[in-house]
């Protein structure tokens, strides 16, 4: 089969993929659809969970800004005293 042959089946292909497609609206029900389907899929956090998890993030958030302030304060004090 020559070049051009193949290509015209191709393009032949292409629309005819094209038609079966569903429509916009289509496409957003069935993505909404399988949103809820995986939602419903998710375990979710028990409130006492939910609470445990949120302190833990919150400690760990603020060991590491004070790690972070020490060390700035640190050495901004050795970058005044350097070149201070």
């Amino acid at each position: 089969m020559s070049q051009e042959a193949s290509a015209e089946k191709e393009r032949g292909n292409a629309k005819d993929d094209s038609s079966s497609r569903p429509g916009l609206v289509a496409r957003i029900q069935l993505f909404f659809r399988q949103v809820i389907a995986e939602l419903r899929k998710v375990i979710w956090p028990t409130r006492k969970e939910l609470i445990t998890y949120t302190i833990v993030v919150l400690v760990f958030a603020s060991v590491f800004a004070a790690i972070v302030l020490v060390l700035d304060l640190g050495f901004g004090k050795l970058n005044f005293k350097i070149f201070g």
